[in-house]
């Protein structure tokens, strides 16, 4: 089935006439819009392409094809707009957020979103951030706050937030208000699945074994999970969630703050028209921080 996205890489590539500045501007790497425009060129059943030395060039047919490209893709965006304006009850905002993402923020960037459009209907759902990121683009959701870094696969993005976290472990295990994180010795650090977020989850370890290269880490499915491990003396858990706490376990702030929650808000530029001024994203940034 031809695709938005196949639409986007034949232009992309008949402009940049490049592979690589082409996989760029689309917001995706080399190797997808490769296999992308395969597809495409078997949907057609033509090559549209000349592969030359680093830079491609476009057939006959290609040349042909190429304003239908464009004034399909154009509908496309018309269509979105249009399905927005002739909605009676107000365009429908649909709102993801990652696990992680503390209550309050979430509960703040909705409301940034009601304020944003009135007359909107906000809707939220809670996903993993491979999760929302795939929504996003297949526009199932209107944006999302996923966490930084991750593959954004030809998504726009506003700003990264930084939320300071807590360390929660066993009552017993450390004393003072802040703690440097190489201190927290002796119990695994409570981290959910990597195939959630695998950049951010990377980081989050890396960092971890810079600065803690003892006690490694256990996978838990959230986070009320690890605050059980916790209370438990099983584990340590780092949050940014300032209301996330049980008796037997204290809240320590971490040394330099090593690893802040990093978050950003995402969405798709062509399914979402309303949403691109810029002072409407620093709106939602601004709210997973208040």
């Amino acid at each position: 089935m031809l695709t938005e996205r196949h639409l986007q890489i034949f232009i992309a590539l008949a402009e940049e006439q490049h592979f690589g500045d082409a996989a760029r501007v689309v917001g995706i790497t080399q190797p997808p819009l490769s296999q992308g425009l395969r597809r495409l060129e078997a949907l057609v059943g033509a090559k549209l392409f000349e592969r030359g030395a680093g830079r491609v060039e476009l057939t006959p047919a290609g040349a042909a094809l190429l304003p239908y490209a464009r004034r399909a893709l154009t509908s496309i965006g018309e269509l979105h707009q249009a399905a927005v304006a002739r909605d009676p009850e107000g365009p429908e905002i649909r709102v993801g957020l990652a696990p992680e993402v503390p209550p309050a923020a979430g509960a703040a960037v909705a409301a940034a979103c009601g304020a944003a459009l009135r007359g909107s209907r906000v809707t939220v759902v809670t996903a993993p951030t491979s999760s929302l990121v795939n929504q996003v683009g297949t526009g199932r959701l209107t944006l999302a706050a996923v966490l930084h870094p991750t593959v954004l696969d030809g998504l726009e993005a506003g700003p990264v937030a930084l939320l300071s976290t807590w360390a929660l472990a066993p009552a017993s295990m450390a004393d003072g208000e802040v703690v440097p994180l190489r201190d927290l010795k002796g119990l695994p650090i409570a981290v959910r699945p990597r195939a959630e977020a695998p950049a951010a989850r990377d980081l989050f370890l890396d960092t971890v074994a810079l600065h803690r290269p003892d006690g490694g880490t256990v996978v838990v499915t959230d986070d009320r999970a690890g605050l059980a491990m916790a209370a438990a003396g099983q584990a340590i858990v780092v949050t940014a969630d300032p209301s996330l706490t049980a008796p037997g376990v204290s809240r320590h702030r971490l040394a330099d703050d090593p690893l802040p929650l990093r978050l950003r808000i995402v969405w798709s530029r062509t399914r979402t028209p309303f949403l691109r001024p810029n002072d409407v994203m620093a709106q939602l940034t601004e709210a997973l921080t208040s």
